[in-house]
């Protein structure tokens, strides 16, 4: 069985389902929520362990940061049999309402950002699998965490020098997290036949300090850690539910 360039995976390692988080590190989180956790892999930023939740078997595999290396791992998991993909990530809340750790659950992404553009024109829509969004939005009720559904920005850069005014803009639009990932995630698998969704951990308030903020959840921010824990919770919970249908 020919493991996968990048992700170092094979077909003997597959699973119907797949988180997609973007720090290896969080793997260490995610492997508590699983029995019979076991470390498969680790090249590059793409970190893989396998377990079962509730008797479903699990795949995690850690993206990095941005759309490429996601599309990548998107790619290759779709080679060796996934079917169902969710990213369990974060982002910068572009909503007033939104506060540290509360969840975004996607339903649109705009597709600020290159890897999406070079499969397909802009105008193709960034969305998830609309019964795997479901589910993800029914577990979050059913575990009664915190939550908003909306649309997020996907984007290529922290530190541009109109950051501030493009962030203004897409609140204006409606827009309400702003991440790196998903807008990638979504179109790969539409075009893919892979079911997707997103479901993001707020890290940073709208209008926040930025490097404070992220400082803070890599320190260990009890709000952030939460909000990590509700949206590991909640994916998997939708696992459950996917699989029941």
């Amino acid at each position: 069985m020919e493991l996968q360039a990048h992700i170092r995976l094979s077909e003997k390692d597959r699973a119907k389902y797949v988180l997609l988080p973007g720090d290896p590190a969080r793997l260490d989180n995610i492997k508590n929520f699983l029995s019979d956790g076991k470390e498969l892999a680790y090249n590059r930023e793409m970190r893989s362990i396998s377990g079962y939740y509730k008797g479903v078997r699990v795949l995690a595999v850690s993206t990095g940061m941005g759309g490429a290396s996601t599309g990548i791992a998107v790619e290759e998991l779709h080679n060796i049999g996934v079917e169902y993909m969710i990213r369990v990530g974060s982002c910068g809340a572009l909503d007033t309402r939104m506060k540290l750790g509360d969840l975004l659950i996607v339903n649109g992404a705009v597709r600020d950002e290159g890897t999406s553009r070079a499969y397909v024109e802009s105008i193709y829509p960034a969305i998830p699998d609309t019964q795997l969004l479901m589910s993800v939005i029914h577990a979050a009720q059913e575990c009664k965490v915190r939550h908003f559904v909306g649309m997020a920005r996907s984007h290529d850069s922290f530190y541009i020098d109109r950051e501030e005014e493009i962030t203004e803009y897409w609140s204006k639009m409606g827009v309400m997290g702003s991440d790196m990932e998903t807008a990638a995630l979504f179109t790969i698998g539409s075009l893919r036949g892979v079911k997707t969704a997103s479901v993001l951990n707020t890290v940073v308030a709208f209008r926040g300090n930025l490097s404070k903020e992220i400082n803070g959840y890599v320190d260990g921010n009890t709000l952030m850690k939460q909000g990590e824990n509700n949206e590991i919770l909640v994916a998997l919970e939708a696992f459950v539910h996917e699989e029941k249908k």
